[in-house]
């Protein structure tokens, strides 16, 4: 599984005119399945997103997490992060999980956030999707388990 992390100071998710997801301070994160993986891969990352110490402290330094400070998570299906360009010019995304087991693992995650955090937002699995942000720092973190 992968992702891409953004600390951010608001984000938000619309497809089509309908907003789907929208944040105020905390973490954005762009989440891509692969095939090889399992709901306890999804676990993990969301357990290490949720503990990721990237928030400033009252010293200036990144040493509170987003469950220390309760910012919202925004979680946004983003297959395109598999995609791979050695072949030419147009990219392949065979390496991304098939669609249902994207669904899936991309639900399971969601779930498990929101068991685990009390501000949970989302985008809209398989749509095409308008997000915008304010990215703090900036502060973007690639996350590969």
């Amino acid at each position: 599984m992968m992702a891409v992390l953004q600390r951010v100071k608001r984000a938000r998710v619309e497809v089509g005119e309908r907003c789907t997801g929208d944040i105020g301070p905390g973490v954005l994160l762009l989440l891509c399945a692969e095939p090889q993986d399992s709901e306890a891969v999804a676990e993990k990352l969301l357990q290490k997103v949720l503990k990721l110490r990237i928030f400033s402290d009252e010293a200036g330094k990144m040493n509170r997490s987003l469950q220390d400070t309760g910012g919202g998570l925004l979680i946004v299906s983003q297959f395109t992060l598999a995609a791979d360009i050695s072949g030419g010019n147009r990219p392949s995304f065979t390496g991304a999980a098939p669609a249902a087991l994207g669904r899936q693992l991309y639900e399971h995650a969601v779930a498990y956030a929101r068991q685990h955090h009390p501000s949970v937002a989302t985008g809209e699995f398989g749509a095409d999707m308008q997000v915008s942000l304010v990215n703090d720092g900036p502060v973007t973190i690639p996350i590969r388990l």
